[in-house]
């Protein structure tokens, strides 16, 4: 759902027939969806390893901040805009509960 608003609340998923995969061949992480593949970097693996369809990308971000010893405000900025990129090309589904 590309045309919903993504706020702190906004829990992402990955959308039927798009999966998070290791290529064992080629060694690195990539996102699969039908016709097409995403390679990730180590930013997008740790975003997306925190994609199950239940975090919500504030939960997300506080995460990444803890692990990386990160300001807050920088990490939050930097999930929004990789998973906005995601969400309009078609990779992620946003989830809003009246956030």
């Amino acid at each position: 759902m590309s045309g919903s608003e993504l706020t702190r609340q906004s829990v992402p998923s990955l959308p039927r027939g798009v999966r998070l995969k290791h290529d064992d061949v080629r060694d690195r992480t990539i996102l699969v969806a039908p016709e097409r593949t995403l390679v990730l970097d180590g930013p997008g693996i740790a975003i997306m390893e925190l994609v199950d369809g239940e975090n919500s990308i504030e939960v997300i971000a506080e995460r990444l901040a803890e692990k990386f010893d990160a300001p807050l405000k920088t990490i939050g900025n930097d999930v929004v805009a990789f998973l906005r990129d995601l969400i309009n090309r078609g990779y992620l589904d946003i989830r809003n509960d009246g956030g």
